[in-house]
């Protein structure tokens, strides 16, 4: 597996298959677990296409393994990241709490921009439908 990251909170990991894997760790690894699963799905069952979908639960491990959704977006305009940010909470209704350039990905087979990382995320009803 290819290293994405290896921090003091979590440790992510790319497969040969394409799939991310992500193993908490550090404070509160348990919440921030809980928290990221609870938000992922709540986001597939709203139809959110430009997150990943959860793909396998390992709770007893903090661990989890998700679809990836691209490559680091590191050029993004600051201006058009909480474009993005503000059209999840708009839209789907959940508000990243960390909604920081570093939380985006561009998804060449979507072609578009995707956001990660919920860990740090709160749900809120979903919004009507806007026109």
């Amino acid at each position: 597996m290819r290293e994405l990251k290896d921090g003091i909170r979590s440790e992510v990991r790319l497969d040969w298959t394409g799939r991310v894997h992500k193993r908490f760790r550090g404070t509160d690894a348990d919440k921030r677990y809980a928290t990221e699963v609870e938000v992922l799905k709540v986001l597939e069952e709203r139809g959110c296409p430009y997150v990943p979908k959860l793909l396998e639960e390992h709770p007893e491990e903090l661990y989890f393994v998700t679809t990836s959704v691209g490559q680091p977006a590191p050029t993004i305009s600051k201006e058009r990241a909480l474009a993005l940010f503000a059209d999840l909470e708009h839209t789907y209704g959940v508000r990243h709490l960390d909604a920081e350039r570093r939380n985006v990905t561009y998804d060449n087979k979507a072609g578009r921009f995707c956001l990660i990382d919920f860990e740090l995320a709160e749900i809120m009803p979903m919004p009507e439908p806007r026109e």
